[in-house]
């Protein structure tokens, strides 16, 4: 159930990028003020959604965001970080899902938790994420418990499960603990209209992210020997993805509802982004509406290949006839510092997602490996969205 909404960090405008950066280190710090530095290791992308949707229906303002101090994972760099209900509601429902997840691995069998020892030092940690999980709810007026019951009846659905049940009857547990999380976003943000729709969102982004981890996984159940909703059932891989299909309108839908103060960034992750991830779990184009990049010049339109800065067409990026000075180099890190620094670099994807990073050692600028790829322009395009009904594609990009 987590990580199904990746974002290429290339699709993403600079202020959208750095809007869900703010978010998922905000939900990383949460994490470690309330539950120590452990807990950071459940920090997941999807998690993060639940603080997007309330800061999407807040009101705009510095009082959401705070500086965190430099971390190895942003390059030893400060920066701008969601703060807050929204980040602690995220952090005490990754907390509880992560148990959920322990959990569901431990009664599959998979892994080293086949081994009783590993096992029961699982489920040791799993009840300790609940308990952590279940604090911080409730000092936000959420109850986990309705996530606790959810994971409990889940091992009895899928006990009884068996060939020709509906897949909808499986996901059913997700989605009830998904519904609840999105609609209390609504409460937080003192938004009560809001939690009827949110919770029709949360309920299919529950079945989606239910049904993309099933698909996923498939082959590596079976390998294993694991429990698997479609194996079990029977169940299609086109039944599947005609149930993810609907849940994806259906989210469409759903939004619409939902008065935002700002829907960008929620936007891009649970419509654009939500596509994108069904694409990519079944082996299909990544691209929804048959649009593959940013559309190029209109016809007729001349291009400036200086960009505004052409001397031949009166422009002048320094605003003067001198340039200044060039900023002296930055001094370059030592061997240790410069290894946390490409770890850091690695797991946040930087290195590939980025347009430019600094070098780990030299702190000169370097080119994102993918800088260039045709799967990380920034905007779907405009045109991709001609005659859809799902949303107003320049809303949500700077493509003008």
């Amino acid at each position: 159930m987590f990580g199904i909404v990746r974002p290429c960090t290339h699709r993403l405008t600079e202020g959208l990028k750095a809007d869900w950066m703010a978010h998922l280190c905000g939900l990383c710090l949460a994490l470690r003020a309330d539950h120590g530095q452990f807990a950071r290791v459940v920090t997941n992308y999807d998690g993060l959604i639940v603080s997007v949707l309330t800061d999407a229906q807040s009101p705009r303002g510095e009082a959401g965001r705070r500086t965190a101090g430099p971390c190895p994972l942003r390059g030893l760099r400060t920066a701008s970080v969601a703060k807050g209900e929204g980040a602690r509601l995220a952090a005490s429902v990754s907390l509880v899902l992560a148990s959920a997840k322990i959990r569901d691995h431990v009664a599959d069998r998979n892994g080293l938790l086949r081994r009783r020892p590993v096992a029961a030092a699982a489920r040791k940690v799993a009840a300790g994420w609940d308990r952590a999980g279940a604090r911080t709810g409730a000092g936000l007026g959420f109850d986990t418990a309705v996530l606790v019951d959810a994971v409990d009846r889940q091992v009895g659905i899928e006990e009884l499960a068996g060939p020709g049940t509906p897949l909808t009857v499986i996901t059913e547990p997700t989605e009830t603990a998904t519904a609840a999380a999105f609609a209390h976003t609504a409460v937080l943000a003192g938004r009560m209209g809001n939690a009827a729709p949110l919770a029709e969102a949360g309920r299919l982004f529950g079945r989606l992210a239910h049904l993309l981890d099933a698909v996923e996984d498939r082959a590596s159940d079976a390998a294993e020997g694991a429990w698997n909703p479609l194996t079990a059932t029977g169940a299609t891989t086109a039944q599947a993805r005609r149930l993810c299909d609907d849940a994806l309108h259906g989210i469409r839908l759903a939004l619409r509802d939902v008065e935002f103060a700002d829907s960008s960034l929620a936007h891009v992750l649970l419509v654009h982004e939500l596509r994108r991830s069904v694409d990519r779990a079944f082996g299909t184009a990544g691209c929804a509406h048959g649009s593959h990049g940013a559309p190029g010049p209109h016809p007729g339109q001349r291009t400036n290949p200086y960009g505004d800065g052409n001397p031949y067409q009166g422009g002048n990026p320094y605003g003067g006839g001198i340039p200044p000075m060039p900023p002296p180099p930055k001094k370059p890190r030592g061997l240790i510092p410069g290894c946390f620094v490409a770890i850091g670099l690695c797991c946040t994807c930087q290195i590939c997602c980025s347009d430019t990073f600094d070098g780990p050692w030299s702190r000169r600028k370097h080119e994102g490996w993918c800088s260039s790829c045709d799967c990380c322009n920034s905007c779907d395009g405009c045109g991709s969205c001609d005659g859809c009904d799902c949303c107003d594609c320049c809303s949500c990009c700077d493509c003008g």
